[in-house]
C-alpha cells in the first residue's frame, strides 16, 4: 500500500529538519526519513562534537603558551574524558530531534531511499508518494579509489576513537584533516598530514594559510605536499601508506589512517535518474528557487544541491527557509547569499568572508589590500601567540569591505563583525568611528582596515 504525503524529506539534518518542521507547521502532512540517526553530519559527525573536543585542546595550548607566565603546570588530556563528554552531546540529539517531529505532527522513518518515478520513492519496505519530495542529504567522505583506499577510516571514526592512536595520518589538506591533526597533536599523537596540492587548504588566502602552515609544522604535525597517496597496506602494527611525489614514492607507517581527502554530495545512491532528477557530482542541479531544473516535484538544499552556497550548517538551515517557503507560498523566494565567514577551527584559528585578493583582481574592481602580521598587537602579546595576521580588501571607491581574511586567537568570533560590515555596506569610516569594548578581540578590527 501507497502512504501519501504533501512534502517528504530525505535527510534529517540541518536543512531538512527547517523544511519538515516549517511545513507540517502550517498544516502540510510531511513525512521524513534518514538511514543514520537524525541530527544529520553537524550535529553527530562533524561541527558540534568536533568543537566539543577542541575545548580540551583550547585549555592545553592556553596553559602551554602561559607557562612560565603564571602557569606552573601544563594540563594532561585525557582522550577517554573528552569523548565521553562529547557522547552526552551527541547521545541526547536524535531521540530529542524525533520527539519534536512526532510532536509537530511530523511521520518519522529510519530507512534508506530510491526513487521509483517522478513523485515516488522507495524507503525501506514502504512505497511513498508525494506532491514534493526534498532531497538533503547532505555529505559523506569521498570513495578514495586506489589499492587498500577502503582501508582508511572517516571523520566519523575519528571522532568516536576510544582509544587515540600513538601515529595518525589524514590524506587530504582540507580543514577537515587541520582540525583533526591539531587536536591529534595536542593530545600527545605523532600526526602527518599529506595533500596533494602545492598548498593546502586551496580556498582560503594563501598568504593567510602560509602562517597556519607554520603554526601546523611547530606543533610537530609533518605536512606532505605534493604527494599523491597512491596505495595503503595492512602491516602488523598498523598501516603502511605509499605517496608519489615527484615521481618517487615515499612510504609512510602510522596505527591509523583517515581519510579527508574531501566530501561529495551524498545523492549518488538514490537513483535519481528514475525521477529525471538532474545532477553532477556538486549535487542535484537546481533554479534559484532551490527546485530541480528537471523535475519540478523536487527540491534540494544543503549539501545535496548544487549552489553558490558554501557547505556550512549556517547555509543549509538558510536554504532549508527558502524551500519551504517555496513549497508553502509557490516559487516566489529565491535563494540570495549573504556573506558567508567559514572557519578552520585550528589553534591559532583562521577565518575568511568574502572576496579573496584573486577574486578582487578578477572582479575588475579598483580595491587596496592590508596585509600584516601582528604578533607584537597587545592581544598577541598577552595570549603570547606567536601567529597573528590578518588581510583585508577595500573598495577603493566606495570604502566598503569587500573580504577579511584573519588568522589568531578568536578570529571565529571577530570574522563575524566583517560579515555584517560587509552585509551593510558599512565603510571604513563607519567602522573606524565605532566604539568597542577594550580590551577586546573585536577591538584590532578598527586597525585592520
Amino acid at each position: 500500500m501507497t502512504k501519501k504525503f504533501d512534502v517528504f524529506v530525505i535527510g534529517s539534518g540541518m536543512a531538512g529538519m527547517t523544511i519538515a518542521n516549517r511545513c507540517a507547521s502550517k498544516g502540510l502532512s510531511v513525512g521524513i526519513t534518514d538511514e543514520l540517526p537524525y541530527g544529520g553530519t553537524c550535529a553527530l559527525r562533524g561541527c558540534d562534537p568536533k568543537k566539543v573536543i577542541i575545548g580540551a585542546t583550547e585549555v592545553r595550548d592556553f596553559a602551554k603558551r602561559l607557562k612560565g607566565k603564571g602557569i606552573d603546570e601544563i594540563p594532561e588530556i585525557n582522550w577517554q574524558d573528552i569523548m565521553a563528554f562529547k557522547q552526552t552531546f551527541v547521545d541526547e540529539m536524535p531521540p530529542k530531534i524525533e520527539k519534536g517531529y512526532k510532536k509537530n505532527g511530523i511521520e518519522t522513518f529510519h530507512a534508506s531511499v530510491k526513487f521509483v518515478d517522478n513523485d515516488t520513492l522507495q524507503v525501506g519496505q514502504e512505497t511513498i508518494q508525494a506532491d514534493k519530495i526534498v532531497v538533503a542529504t547532505g555529505s559523506k567522505p569521498k570513495v578514495l579509489d586506489f589499492e587498500g583506499g577502503e582501508l582508511a577510516l572517516t571523520s566519523t571514526d575519528f571522532l568516536n576513537l576510544k582509544k587515540l592512536p600513538k601515529s595518525l595520518l589524514f590524506i587530504g589538506g582540507g580543514y577537515i584533516a587541520f582540525e583533526f591533526a591539531h587536536i591529534a597533536a595536542r593530545s600527545g599523537a605523532n600526526v602527518t598530514i599529506v595533500h596533494r596540492g602545492e598548498r593546502p587548504l586551496e580556498n582560503f588566502d594563501p598568504d593567510i594559510v602560509s602562517h597556519l602552515a607554520t603554526a601546523t609544522e611547530d606543533l610537530g604535525v609533518n605536512l606532505v605536499l605534493e604527494t599523491e597517496v597512491t596505495k595503503i597496506e595492512k602491516i602488523d602494527k598498523g598501516y603502511l601508506i605509499s605517496g608519489t611525489t615527484n615521481g618517487n614514492v615515499n612510504q609512510f607507517e602510522v596505527e591509523a589512517v583517515f581519510n579527508s581527502a574531501g566530501r561529495p554530495p551524498a545523492i549518488f545512491d538514490l537513483e535519481l535518474e528514475r525521477a529525471n532528477v538532474a545532477y553532477s557530482n556538486k549535487g542535484i542541479s537546481v533554479n534559484k528557487y532551490l527546485q530541480s531544473t528537471s523535475n519540478p516535484n523536487v527540491y534540494a538544499a544543503g549539501d545535496a544541491a548544487e549552489t553558490e552556497g558554501l557547505a556550512l550548517t549556517p547555509v543549509a538551515v538558510m536554504e532549508g527557509h527558502v524551500v519551504s517557503s517555496n513549497i508553502l507560498k509557490g516559487n516566489s523566494k529565491e535563494v540570495d547569499y549573504p556573506p558567508m565567514p567559514t572557519v578552520v577551527f585550528t589553534l591559532p584559528t583562521m577565518a575568511s568572508v568574502g572576496m579573496t585578493e584573486t577574486e578582487a583582481k578578477n572582479s575588475g574592481l579598483e580595491f587596496r589590500v592590508n596585509y600584516d602580521k601582528v604578533d607584537d598587537w597587545f592581544n598577541a602579546r598577552r595570549l603570547n601567540v606567536e601567529e597573528y595576521a590578518y588581510k583585508t580588501i577595500i573598495d577603493k571607491n566606495n570604502g566598503t569591505v569587500l573580504g577579511a581574511h584573519l588568522i589568531g586567537p578568536h578570529c571565529e568570533e571577530t570574522v563575524n563583525l566583517f560579515a555584517m560590515a560587509i552585509k551593510t555596506k558599512m565603510t571604513v569610516n563607519d567602522l573606524r568611528t565605532m566604539v568597542f569594548a577594550y580590551p577586546t578581540m573585536a577591538s584590532d578590527l578598527t586597525y585592520m582596515l
